[in-house]
């Protein structure tokens, strides 16, 4: 039975935690998920560790972190452009080969007592580098394996793996590392690909048959910035994100400090994120009856404010039995707002550019993350970690404000294709690549609604810019009072046909209260241009 079958066979109504689980291929992927992220964590502590053994100064040990981190703000978005042109199934599973082999190499050589620091700083760059490469289209995959009304609940699924993981992967490295030393803790890693490998493999993905010529990378890649560009509601969600991280990447920055401070050995720290982990499982749990009741805004506004108190409390206590139920609180806010986030960016994604528009809301999330980490640093060396931690918490929950001019939206939207657009009849031979085109529209509009079409038209010209015209305009005859022409420049005949597709279903309100204004049927034309035979 495919996976079409398996979501359909799922019951509608209101959505359960538990409920995406009925889902075999997701049930399978998230268990096996589970091991490989435990061996993820165990390798980064391994590195770590490694590291210090090779007796490598401080600026190697802080360049373990680069090699894991960079990889994300170079291949994000050529990641998420190769998501969306060839198969996710077939990527993913090339990016999990990728990575095993990188960490069965990284075991031989450790094993061996090849290994140098240099070495293993360019292991942990390549084993990162197929990380980064494979999660836009790890994220992209989720709407295709459970219903949309379980979207939220298999983030936080996702969401309470990833943290569990995150809190038995480091305490479970440190022990193996203790008894049989880092090299097992590589091997573990090694062994813990196969599950994901063996899932995605078995995995029969729907094809997807094109019916416009594929998009080349480039071109994919600009496409996924304009579509962000030009769609109000993802780009609110993405810059807002990229605010709150930015404050809030102080308590993930400045933990290490404030647990050292108040316990010396590493247990304090683990402590404390078995904690932060411990509040994200149970504000996971508590995700699905919050949205049966509030909106989305509500939801998320509060989690902000509820973690900016967190960040602002961290700084007053200095015991770990109080750190760790303001931990338990960071945790739950912390994963309401990341777990509706992304299903708010895959909810406002159409098929056809959701693992880009993942790409640039990675980078963005990334991105901040690293530049508040450098910045709070800074600003706890110079004014002291107190200080940093009540200005980023009071930071955080200044960010609602932000409420008042762009709103998280509600109610996902019908993305679904609307391909209703006239197509031409080509008049002899057609180069897919030719261009630019130029396409004209001309309306004759109800004179005592002149003033309504406009308003409607620039709306209009959002979603044009959005789906590939690269210039856009509307212009009034002068010399014929109702008559406006609007005037797009795409730059291929290819990149027009795929235009035609990029209408969603959401666009036909818009759309139908524009034409109502009118007073006769649309004229359309569609000009390439010609290049001289001598140029």
């Amino acid at each position: 039975m495919t996976d079409i079958a398996e979501k359909r066979s799922v019951p509608t109504g209101a959505s359960s935690l538990w409920r995406p689980l009925r889902v075999p291929t997701f049930r399978n992927l998230l268990a096996a998920n589970v091991v490989s992220d435990i061996g993820a964590f165990m390798q980064t502590v391994g590195a770590g560790w490694l590291m210090v053994s090779l007796h490598a100064g401080p600026i190697y040990v802080a360049l373990t972190q680069t090699a894991s981190s960079l990889p994300y703000f170079l291949l994000s978005l050529p990641a998420g452009s190769a998501g969306d042109i060839v198969d996710r199934r077939k990527l993913i599973l090339a990016a999990e080969v990728w990575m095993a082999s990188v960490a069965l190499i990284l075991c031989v050589l450790t094993i061996g007592g090849f290994m140098s620091p240099w070495l293993l700083l360019v292991l942990t760059f390549a084993l990162s580098a197929g990380e980064a490469f494979e999660t836009p289209s790890w994220r992209a995959i989720l709407p295709e394996l459970v219903p949309k009304e379980d979207l939220a609940a298999a983030s936080a699924l996702n969401g309470i793996e990833f943290n569990l993981a995150r809190a038995v992967g480091p305490a479970l490295a440190g022990v193996v590392i203790a008894v049989t030393g880092v090299a097992a803790a590589f091997v573990t890693n090694f062994v813990a690909f196969f599950g994901v490998i063996l899932v995605v493999a078995k995995w029969k993905r729907p094809v997807r048959k094109l019916t416009t010529p594929p998009e080349t990378f480039t071109g994919a890649t600009v496409a996924a910035i304009r579509y962000v560009r030009y769609s109000p509601a993802i780009l609110t969600v993405v810059v807002r994100t990229g605010v709150v991280t930015f404050f809030a990447s102080a308590l993930f920055a400045l933990l290490p400090t404030v647990a050292h401070s108040v316990n010396k050995s590493a247990i304090g720290y683990g402590l404390l994120l078995g904690c932060f982990g411990l509040g994200a499982v149970l504000g996971a749990l508590a995700m699905q009856p919050a949205r049966a009741r509030w909106s989305t805004e509500v939801i998320l506004s509060s989690g902000v404010v509820i973690l900016g108190a967190a960040i602002a409390m961290t700084s007053g206590f200095h015991r770990l039995s109080t750190l760790a139920p303001v931990m338990l609180i960071g945790g739950a806010a912390w994963i309401l707002f990341i777990s509706l986030i992304n299903t708010l960016v895959q909810n406002l994604a159409p098929e056809w550019v959701r693992a880009r528009v993942l790409a640039v809301f990675i980078l963005v999330f990334q991105g901040s993350f690293a530049l508040g980490s450098v910045v709070w640093g800074a600003v706890a060396q110079r004014a002291g970690v107190g200080i940093a931690l009540v200005s980023a918490g009071i930071g955080t929950i200044a960010t609602t404000v932000l409420a008042l001019f762009a709103r998280f939206p509600d109610a996902p939207a019908d993305l679904s294709p609307w391909n209703h657009w006239r197509m031409p009849l080509v008049v002899g031979d057609n180069d897919f690549e030719q261009g630019p085109v130029l396409v004209t529209v001309e309306y004759a509009v109800i004179p005592e609604r002149n003033a309504e079409f406009v308003d409607a038209i620039h709306q209009y010209g959002r979603i044009r810019r959005r789906d590939g015209a690269y210039s856009w305009g509307v212009f009034h005859d002068i010399e014929v009072a109702d008559r406006y022409l609007e005037v797009m420049l795409v730059n291929s005949w290819a990149e027009h046909l795929r235009q035609h597709e990029r209408l969603t279903r959401a666009d036909t309100e818009l759309e139908r209260r524009m034409l109502s204004y009118l007073a006769k049927d649309i004229v359309t034309r569609h000009l390439i241009y010609t290049h001289s035979k001598e140029t």
